[in-house]
């Protein structure tokens, strides 16, 4: 038999964790968007106005808030791969509490979304981590592709979510059957992530200073400053998520499967900006994108939110989508610049970005109470614009260790071996 030698079995190790991490971040696609794709029917169940709504999704940023600041340090201790496993059966565990609570009671319903938004935190830096891992070895951007999986995920969580609509299919029982199949799938794919030995540098620290190297990364003013542009797409990205589909319903008075189809155009719309990502990252580089894409951003807000006709809500949740696509997962690019920092610096973004992701849905209830959900909506496009005037930190980061073979104990994989372009990402 031939001979496989280790560059071989290198690309080929790295080829099925690339696949793998796809379909990680799918996964929690699906699993966030399965709770936001029926939100109009737990609404219309507990007869909640705009704020006691946003209240409800405030459970989830809790939870998230709580435990994404030593996040790092647990997937630094236990790999990627482990943590993975951990977070997809915890939050499957809590969409079964959610849906019990659903059926049964409003207390019960707020203890499981707790810890959805705990297990998406921490399910949200593991894989994130792995994911620039992953890219560094590839040589080229290709995070936003993995952040394309997971609107791919959001996209076929909402269809189905659509589809459980229009079905009749009652939310516990939907919840309760998502949950099945991420406890059977997410832990077998997770198996096939690298080595947690690769994913980290050879002279990977102990496990006190891995939490202590974690928590220091917030004294950081690039990473600070990354970590507020994330913020501000983060809040655009979960505001978009969770609103879309009521404020549709309630401005055009539509039926709620309009509403769900207009959720799924603003997903779909942020997939393919996703999957667009590494094209034009490659030409213009993460400051020019970063601009355009706040410019975008901030122009499709505005058309939904003011917007007087169903046409334009659709069109604006389109650009909505569109330009919200790449701030985040260039954000966490730049986490990953340096291969002995990231999993601090992952974690520090990750845990500034998600308190929009979940802390913007609750703020933009609590003010659409205030005035009107449109206006409220504005909000999003003033913060947008605002991360356009710090793009610049998220510029390619200099490494404090090479990106070389023998900072990961396995053969170099040179970007033109993957047919990759030579751009800095700058």
């Amino acid at each position: 038999m031939p001979t496989i030698v280790p560059a071989t079995l290198a690309r080929r190790e790295l080829a099925v964790a690339t696949k793998a991490t796809y379909a990680v971040f799918a996964g929690l696609g699906v699993a966030v968007s399965t709770w936001s794709s029926r939100l109009p029917q737990v609404r219309t169940q507990l007869q909640l106005d705009s704020a006691s709504l946003g209240l409800l999704l405030l459970t989830i940023a809790l939870g998230g808030v709580i435990v994404l600041p030593l996040a790092g340090a647990v997937v630094a201790r236990i790999g990627a791969r482990r943590a993975v496993t951990a977070v997809a059966l915890l939050l499957s565990a809590s969409l079964c509490v959610a849906s019990l609570g659903y059926a049964l009671s409003g207390p019960l319903l707020v203890t499981g979304l707790f810890i959805l938004g705990t297990a998406t935190g921490l399910w949200d830096v593991a894989m994130t981590v792995h994911a620039a891992a992953v890219e560094r070895r590839i040589g080229r951007p290709i995070m936003p592709r993995f952040f394309a999986a997971f609107s791919i995920g959001t996209v076929a969580g909402a269809a189905t979510g659509a589809l459980m609509v229009t079905m009749q299919v009652p939310v516990s029982i939907h919840l309760a059957a998502v949950a099945a199949v991420i406890t059977g799938v997410i832990p077998v794919v997770a198996r096939q992530f690298l080595p947690d030995h690769i994913t980290r540098p050879r002279a990977t620290p102990p496990a006190v200073t891995a939490r202590r190297s974690s928590l220091s990364a917030w004294s950081e003013p690039r990473t600070l400053l990354v970590g507020l542009v994330a913020l501000a797409f983060a809040v655009a990205e979960g505001a978009g998520s969770n609103w879309v589909s009521v404020a549709t319903i309630d401005r055009h008075r539509v039926a709620d499967v309009i509403g769900t189809l207009a959720y799924a155009s603003f997903l779909a719309a942020l997939t393919v900006g996703r999957w667009l990502g590494p094209v034009v990252l490659d030409r213009f580089g993460r400051v020019v994108v970063l601009r355009t894409a706040a410019a975008v951003t901030a122009t499709g807000v505005v058309l939904f939110a003011l917007g007087q006709s169903i046409g334009l809500a659709f069109a604006g949740s389109l650009l909505w989508g569109m330009g919200a696509a790449l701030g985040f997962p260039i954000s966490m690019s730049a986490a990953g610049d340096d291969s002995a920092r990231a999993t601090g610096r992952v974690s520090v973004i990750s845990a500034i970005g998600y308190c929009g992701f979940v802390g913007g849905p609750p703020l933009i209830g609590f003010l659409g109470d205030q005035t009107t959900v449109g206006h409220a909506l504005l909000v999003i496009a003033i913060l947008i614009g605002l991360s356009a005037t710090i793009a610049s930190a998220a510029r390619r980061a200099s490494a404090s260790t090479p990106r070389s073979a023998s900072a990961l104990n396995q053969p170099s994989l040179r970007p033109q071996t993957l047919g990759a372009s030579t751009s800095d990402g700058n």
